[in-house]
């Protein structure tokens, strides 16, 4: 009997919350619907390897059987502890992110690639300086009318209007999950918090996922496959980066692939203090040791579409070799009726990388996550896609 093509996983999510089962849920529910579109099985279930959280899924590609081991790089801790924030935090991260930003220089720059993921990084500072006028506007209001009302002016017109605006300003932050601006706030200011270098608790985090994948290539596996969504995409650059410049990657051991989804890598790499990041996406751009796919789609506000994060970080070197280009192609990948349902819900989009696409084409993630190629096979001879922005534009070049 023919031996299955065996693949690990490892999935760094971004700037995210939820604990991982989410993940889980969602690939399963995905995995099913994109199977049924594309003509492949899928069969979801437990991994013999029982560290940390995952799961297994089993394929069958025209005959070919395969076995995936998923798991889940958990960060999900260091996000939850950033965004414990009182509403007055909030607000004082709010501009003390714009002004890392706008003093920078990074928010002009950014915006001579894309508009979108720059209007959705401002979303939640126009939401909530309008929750701030709002709230203001009834507290005022209403203790203006007590005030006359009572007789008592701003002895009790003072006082409502600071108890009115504060209840406003919470009943806000307590619909959030439906409008994001907290959320999406506390992401930014995490990131710009050390002008773009990573907290202490992260780089630790970020050490010991080196560690994990170096544990995981020591194993017998076709393909270890590591993949970054959002801003996971850069934390996967620094982790690979670390681990090959520590000499961890064997030349006889399995194949190491790296796939980058909906990268905002420009948001930190654009800023100062991002010296080790810039470092390690010159380091990864030039080493034989990787394939390296970055998968965008200029119908997602929330990334960089098409922009190569090396070459636009402006530390391209003169022996780079990747990443490769590529686009997510929505407005080909999705029908007419798909596109209407997504259209507007700009944070479903920015998903979709992980999600199945009703009309197929060069890329299907669980063809790629669960199929019998590794990812080098799967693009190799491919160009960029048409419409990559490879202009350098950030100011802040230091390694």
């Amino acid at each position: 009997m023919t031996r299955p093509f065996r693949r690990r996983i490892l999935y760094l999510p971004g700037y995210d919350p939820i604990p991982p089962r989410r993940y889980r849920e969602l690939y399963k529910r995905e995995g099913a619907k994109q199977a049924a579109i594309s003509g492949y099985d899928l069969e979801f279930g437990s991994r013999r390897d029982r560290t940390g959280f995952g799961w297994g899924v089993n394929g069958n590609f025209n005959g070919t059987s395969t076995e995936t081991e998923i798991e889940v790089l958990v960060w999900a801790d260091i996000v939850q502890g950033s965004m414990g924030q009182s509403i007055p935090a909030t607000y004082a991260q709010l501009l003390q992110t714009a002004w890392t930003y706008i003093g920078t220089g990074a928010l002009f720059r950014l915006m001579r690639l894309r508009r979108g993921p720059v209007l959705a990084a401002l979303y939640p500072v126009v939401v909530l300086l309008a929750q701030l006028f709002v709230a203001l506007l009834a507290g005022g209001l209403i203790g203006w009318f007590l005030g006359r009302l009572t007789g008592l002016g701003a002895w009790l017109g003072v006082p409502a209007t600071l108890a009115i605006t504060w209840i406003g300003l919470r009943l806000w932050q307590r619909i959030d999950g439906r409008i994001f601006a907290y959320y999406l706030m506390h992401d930014y200011a995490f990131t710009a918090q050390h002008l773009g270098a990573y907290p202490p608790a992260l780089e630790d985090r970020l050490s010991a996922f080196a560690d994990r994948l170096a544990q995981v290539l020591s194993e017998d596996w076709d393909e270890v496959l590591i993949v970054g969504h959002s801003s996971g995409a850069y934390l996967g650059v620094s982790v690979l980066a670390e681990l090959i410049a520590s000499g961890r990657v064997r030349p006889d051991g399995p194949k190491l692939a790296f796939l980058s989804l909906g990268q905002v890598v420009p948001m930190a790499s654009f800023l100062p203090g991002a010296s080790r990041l810039r470092a390690d996406l010159r380091a990864l751009s030039a080493r034989d040791e990787l394939a390296w796919i970055d998968v965008t789609a200029p119908g997602d506000a929330c990334s960089f579409g098409l922009c190569d994060p090396v070459a636009v970080s402006g530390v391209e070197p003169p022996d780079r070799k990747h990443p490769l280009i590529l686009s997510a192609a929505f407005r080909q990948t999705l029908s007419p009726e798909r596109q209407r349902e997504l259209r507007g819900r700009w944070f479903r989009l920015h998903f979709q990388y992980l999600c199945a696409f009703d009309r197929p084409g060069d890329y299907d993630y669980f063809a790629i996550t669960a199929g019998p190629l590794t990812l080098a096979d799967r693009f190799a001879g491919r160009q960029h896609s048409p419409g990559r922005i490879a202009r350098a534009v950030n100011g802040w070049t230091t390694t």
